[in-house]
This record gives structure tokens, C-alpha cells and sequence, in this order.
């Protein structure tokens, strides 16, 4: 009796063990390609709220990806992002080098003139979805290297007109970067599944409609 009790809770636990074994490992994000009104399509649309908004809810600028380079974000982002790579000094200290703020096409050799510029600002990313996360993905958003577009080293003054508005009341002064930017924001609101208002709607689809129906949309959702 022993023994066939024995040998029928083998039979119980052999499946479990086998099952608990061939778990699949959580699979990648799959990057999208997406033509702008398709893209477009895929925004939930919602009205906005900024209530209990304070910029300390999001974590910025964190010690970045490279925990041993002694940079953070910011001086990370300069890094990638540089046409002529500044000085390093101790400390992560940057002078010299090269960049294009393509907001406004001005071309910037001193990384102290530079903003990087959240390209979904955080007071919007707040209104549009962001006040229900947890504190630690509000960091990850805030400090997000893992798109090209999350992030980009622009002029101060530009990013300073920009604040925190959305296309339906702020587009780069350069017009040849418009396109380029209406795309990128679609990306990174679809990346981090944050909605959009019906004015943020309306304006992006007047591009979307005109001069940018040929733009093409790249992300890839956060994990």
C-alpha cells in the first residue's frame, strides 16, 4: 500500500515539474512599423488631467545605462547623440563636441546650451496616463535610452518655447522637422501606451492628412 501510494504521487508530481520546466520565457517586445494615420489609429483617445502633477514624481536624470562610465542620463544622451564627440573629463564633465538641435536646425558646440527634452514632456505624460504608474516606471519614462526618439538633445530656448505642450500648440520652428517630429510622438506615446486628447488628435491629423502622410512610425513598447 505504501509503495503504490508512493508511486501515485510520483504520477501527481511528475506533470507539475515537467510543466513548471517548459514555462516559456517571457517573450520580447516586438518593434511596430506603422504608417502615421495607422498609428495615429492606434491612440486611445481621453481627455487629460493634471491633477497632483509635481515634476519630482518622476526620477531624472538617473545614473543611466552604463553604471560604471560615472555619467548619467543627460551626459549619456549628449554621448549618443553627439556629431563630434566632446571631452570626457572626471566626473562625466563634457566641453567641446558638436550637435544639431533639429527642433530648430541651430548647430551647438557647447553641451551647457543643450536641453535633452522629454519628447512626450513629463506634465503630459502625467495628464495622458502616467499618473497611475508606480513610481518606479515613471523613472524608467523619465530617463527612457532604450528609444531614440524618448530623448533628444536640443536647444534650451527651444525646449524652453516647447514646455510642456502637445502639437495641438507647439511644433518645432524648423518646418522640415515637423514630419519628423509628429512621428516621434505618436512613437512614444504608442511605446509607453499613453492616450492623447481630441486637440492633440485634430492637429496631428491635419499632418497626418497633408504633408506628413508618407511618414512612417517605429516603436517599440516598454517592457
Amino acid at each position: 500500500m505504501i509503495k503504490n501510494a508512493a508511486r501515485g504521487l510520483a504520477a501527481l508530481t511528475l506533470p507539475i515539474a515537467l510543466l513548471i520546466g517548459s514555462a516559456p520565457a517571457q517573450a520580447a517586445p516586438v518593434s511596430e512599423v506603422l504608417g502615421l494615420s495607422d498609428a495615429l489609429e492606434q491612440l486611445t483617445v481621453a481627455d487629460e488631467s493634471r491633477t497632483g502633477y509635481t515634476r519630482d514624481k518622476f526620477k531624472h536624470w538617473n545614473a543611466g545605462l552604463d553604471l560604471a562610465d560615472g555619467c548619467n542620463t543627460r551626459a549619456e544622451v549628449l554621448l549618443a547623440e553627439a556629431s563630434e564627440s566632446p571631452a570626457v573629463a572626471d566626473g562625466c564633465k563634457l566641453s567641446g563636441g558638436a550637435w544639431t538641435s533639429y527642433y530648430d536646425g541651430q548647430v551647438v558646440n557647447d553641451p551647457a546650451k543643450l536641453d535633452i527634452d522629454h519628447m512626450v514632456p513629463l506634465a503630459e505624460s502625467w495628464d495622458s496616463g502616467a499618473s497611475a504608474w508606480t513610481a518606479a516606471r515613471r523613472e524608467a519614462y523619465a530617463n527612457d535610452q532604450g528609444a531614440e526618439a524618448s530623448l533628444v538633445a536640443v536647444t534650451a530656448r527651444s525646449n524652453r518655447q516647447k514646455s510642456d505642450q502637445d502639437p495641438a500648440t507647439w511644433m518645432p520652428p524648423l518646418p522640415d522637422a515637423r514630419c519628423r517630429y509628429i512621428s516621434e510622438w505618436i512613437g512614444t506615446k504608442l511605446r509607453w501606451g499613453l492616450a492623447a486628447d481630441q486637440a492633440e488628435v485634430d492637429a496631428i491629423t491635419v499632418y497626418a492628412d497633408g504633408p506628413c502622410e508618407t511618414e512612417v512610425v517605429h516603436y517599440t513598447p516598454a517592457p
